[in-house]
């Protein structure tokens, strides 16, 4: 019986690095493909258990990344689309940067994303279909870009959408 305590609590362990290892390798991704004039992604160390030490970044009781808030931090370049991967972020703020090309698609990934503030980036192209995908989702903001297209018919079924 104690070796299946021990066995389960050690899996638990393993596991939770594995999540919390998954989560800070896309987060890495993301200080990889940026410009970051000001380093305030300078704590973002890869070799760190998780990323939940990281400036900038909110994580839950069960180190999951929850919250990115990364808005007016001067950042530039492209969205990768890693970021789908934290599939336990409530709240992405990338707001007032520049960022360039298009919102990835894998931002429809999110399943428990509440909040996703874009605006003021220099985004190109159309609004992916697949954040339609996020059911739970209460704020959308996309304004001042350069996004072109009309805004997805499936964006209609978010019944909780406050702010679009």
């Amino acid at each position: 019986m104690a070796i299946w305590v021990l066995f389960h609590l050690f899996l638990c362990l393993v596991l939770g690095q594995t999540n919390a290892n998954l989560e800070g390798n896309a987060l890495f991704q993301l200080r990889i493909e940026v410009d970051d004039p000001e380093n305030v992604l300078q704590s973002w160390d890869p070799t760190l258990v998780d990323p939940c030490t990281w400036f900038h970044v909110t994580c839950d009781a069960q180190n999951r990344v929850t919250r990115l808030d990364l808005g007016n931090a001067k950042l530039s370049g492209k969205l990768v689309p890693d970021l789908g991967k934290l599939e336990h972020l409530q709240y992405l703020e990338l707001y007032m940067n520049s960022f360039v090309g298009p919102i990835p698609a894998e931002l429809g990934k999110l399943k428990n994303l509440l909040s996703l503030d874009l605006y003021q980036n220099n985004l190109t192209g159309s609004i992916p279909p697949s954040l339609a995908n996020l059911s739970k989702l209460r704020i959308l903001r996309l304004n001042n870009n350069k996004l072109t297209g009309r805004i997805p018919r499936e964006l209609s079924k978010l019944g909780k959408l406050k702010k679009l």
